[in-house]
């Protein structure tokens, strides 16, 4: 894990979040990578969909790498950055050939000016410090009239993961703030058009796109996946003891009706994000 000087050396501004994913957050999604993907993976080909033969690939906010390497079979190489050690440390256990991962703030990091085409992420632009700033580095990165693709989540009113958080409102915090921040940041097509474009993006296009998620295996195991999960367990632990069971059987009876004999599927909704450096 990081510390504060750390940090500093390593050219991180976005503390809070790399002490997060150097800590119990990256841990988890360490540990659970498969569980992860089985929540995300149906989203995939939205992204790669973009990816060229001759492209060379960035993976901004790569986690376990999933994406990363899958991008690779389809392209010249594939890079990912990512704040998150124990993350990385899992991307790099499948070795591919024309596949590298670094550890680094995608805000600050010395990307090599136009050293790649693409720049691609599943879920791993909604907690920048700075967005404006962080993607005027991902434009710098790419070649003249690279191109950008990016998942990031849609507002959760009116979603099944809606309706689940929603059955907790009573006890919890929402996982995201009132304003926007969070892993909401990107919901609002309008606000990610205006950071694309003042950090010199254009032909921005948010396109809604949905995806099955699989949370578990069964209730009881969804259930405690959700718990577990950094945002979740986070507010779970500022509560007493008597509100935290109840927020939890809340959201073990939210889970019920997508139950099926094999899983617990949840429909979920994102916005695919395009532009290209202008």
């Amino acid at each position: 894990m990081f510390t504060t000087e750390e940090m500093g050396m390593t050219g991180i501004v976005n503390t809070a979040q790399a002490e997060a994913w150097n800590g119990y957050e990256g841990e988890h999604w360490a540990s659970h990578a498969d569980r992860y993907d089985a929540v995300n993976n149906g989203f995939n080909d939205s992204v790669l969909d973009q990816v060229g033969r001759d492209d060379r690939v960035l993976d901004i906010g790569c986690g376990n790498g999933r994406l990363t390497r899958l991008a690779a079979a389809r392209a010249r190489s594939a890079t990912g950055v990512d704040l998150s050690g124990p993350m990385l440390a899992t991307a790099r256990a499948a070795e591919v050939p024309n596949v590298t991962f670094d550890q680094g703030d995608v805000q600050v990091y010395p990307f090599a000016e136009g050293g790649f085409d693409l720049a691609i992420s599943r879920f791993g632009v909604m907690f920048f410090a700075d967005p404006v700033a962080a993607f005027a580095n991902v434009r710098r990165a790419l070649s003249p009239g690279g191109r950008l693709a990016f998942l990031c989540m849609a507002a959760l009113s009116g979603t099944d993961l809606g309706r689940v958080f929603g059955a907790m409102a009573e006890y919890l915090p929402q996982p995201t703030g009132p304003d926007g921040s969070g892993p909401t940041s990107f919901a609002d097509p309008d606000r990610t058009t205006a950071v694309l474009t003042g950090a010199g993006f254009e032909d921005v296009v948010c396109t809604r796109v949905e995806a099955d998620q699989v949370w578990g295996r069964d209730v009881p195991d969804a259930t405690r996946f959700i718990s577990d999960w950094g945002p979740v367990r986070h507010h779970l632990g500022m509560v007493d003891t008597e509100t935290a069971a109840k927020a939890t059987d809340a959201l073990t009876a939210a889970l019920e009706p997508f139950a099926a004999p094999d899983a617990v599927r949840l429909r979920g909704a994102a916005w695919l994000v395009t532009g290209r450096r202008s």
